[in-house]
């Protein structure tokens, strides 16, 4: 009952009052983040859904736009801004998918939403991560969050929802996720800027081919329609 019905319920009510009471934080990043990133202070990505439908994803832009002189966008390290490691460390840059909770999209507790790009080089197993709505904290975020392994991460995806999606249980990760966003703990993989996307990871490992990355990576590119 309550993993069918009224967790949803639960996720509109809290989403709209944290939106109401954190109205005046997201206002202030909303006007410092358009000063310091000179422009759009939020970042849009589509990400995969439960039953793998498309979405919209929002959060406060961490990263500028800059480019080289043949119009690539520079290495994340460095795009990343001073106030962007802030808003990471501090999970700040979050804020804004409370949006996306409200709408429906995303759930306060489930998996994370990854990258339609990450999707295709997950296993039928692994995408099976997908049956539930995603979330904005889970059980991979309080148990190592960014600082596990891609495997470990959607093993715990699946543990969530083979265990029984379950009120105590939610409860029990959002009080754990708490401890971890106030210890800035795992925000990103030690001695990186910002995670490997786990194709590339898959190729640095060797447990795909080019061939099979590039085909992966166009099956993404149908699947956004780009």
């Amino acid at each position: 009952m309550y993993a069918k019905f009224f967790k949803r319920i639960l996720d509109f009510v809290l989403s709209l009052l944290a939106l109401m009471i954190l109205s005046p934080v997201l206002l202030a990043l909303t006007i410092v983040g358009a000063i310091v990133m000179k422009g759009n202070p939020f970042f849009t990505q589509q990400r995969p859904g439960k039953a793998e439908k498309i979405f919209k994803l929002v959060k406060f832009r961490t990263m500028t736009c800059k480019t080289d002189k043949d119009g690539n966008l520079l290495p994340d390290e460095q795009r990343l801004t001073k106030y962007g490691k802030f808003l990471r460390s501090t999970s700040l840059d979050e804020l804004p998918e409370l949006f996306n909770i409200l709408l429906g999209h995303m759930s306060i507790v489930g998996p994370r939403p990854q990258l339609v790009r990450d999707m295709t080089f997950m296993t039928t197993e692994q995408r099976r991560r997908h049956n539930v709505t995603p979330g904005l904290t889970g059980l991979a975020q309080v148990n190592g969050r960014n600082n596990i392994t891609w495997e470990q991460k959607f093993q715990y995806d699946l543990d969530y929802i083979d265990n029984g999606i379950t009120l105590l249980g939610d409860i029990k990760i959002l009080l754990q996720t708490v401890w971890v966003v106030l210890k800035r703990s795992d925000t990103v993989r030690e001695g990186t800027q910002s995670d490997m996307d786990f194709g590339d990871w898959m190729l640095q490992q060797g447990t795909v081919t080019a061939e099979e990355y590039e085909e992966k990576m166009q099956q993404a590119k149908d699947l956004l329609g780009v």
